[in-house]
């Protein structure tokens, strides 16, 4: 199974709006001209804006960080967080990122649930040491990536495996984990409330 490293993707509309959205790249080799570079694939699920701005403007950033609150925010509806601009593709970097890549799409290969877009980093850089993820931060990536896949997977999957991210919660998180946590339960149980099954 490839490496998939969990992180926040900005992209341009083709009028230059920015879209901000928490994803897993997956990582991979590319070789243009022959030359074995590292990269790395960006897969959206159809529909989604991502997707829509990769084609539009073949261009990303990944930040990586460990405020798990954007993840949260991202996926109840919260985009507006604090950026700073790219220096080497059109786009922003999230401030507060730990580290970025700032990507450039080479190849797309076509799908009807996901299409992969294979990026070359044109630029990565760190700003800030990573001191490692608590449990709780782990747990609130897992129950975002639940709460973004809520219309594909059972209702009883979804219980299940948030009861046993809870626990990681009660016992390591800090404010900001318990308030990303907090907005991810609202939006699974509002989900479920208006009738999904």
């Amino acid at each position: 199974m490839p490496m998939i490293r969990e992180c926040i993707v900005t992209t341009l509309s083709e009028e230059g709006k920015v879209h901000i959205a928490p994803l897993g790249l997956i990582a991979t080799r590319l070789e243009p001209l022959g030359e074995e570079r590292e990269g790395w694939i960006i897969a959206p699920f159809r529909p989604s804006i991502t997707l829509d701005n990769l084609r539009a403007n073949p261009f990303a950033v990944a930040s990586f960080t460990d405020d798990v609150l954007v993840f949260a925010g991202c996926l109840t509806g919260n985009r507006d967080w604090p950026t700073r601009p790219a220096t080497h593709v059109p786009g922003v970097v999230l401030e507060g990122a730990l580290a970025h890549a700032e990507l450039k799409v080479e190849q797309i290969e076509e799908d009807e649930q996901r299409p992969r877009f294979y990026c070359r980093v044109v630029h990565q850089a760190m700003h800030a040491p990573f001191l490692g993820f608590n449990r709780a931060q782990g747990a609130v990536i897992e129950a975002a990536i639940l709460a973004s896949r809520l219309h594909l997977l059972p209702r009883e999957k979804v219980e299940r495996e948030l009861a046993y991210l809870q626990v990681a919660v009660e016992k390591t998180a800090g404010p900001r984990e318990h308030e990303a946590w907090r907005l991810l339960i609202e939006k699974i149980e509002d989900h479920y409330k208006h009738g999904a099954a």
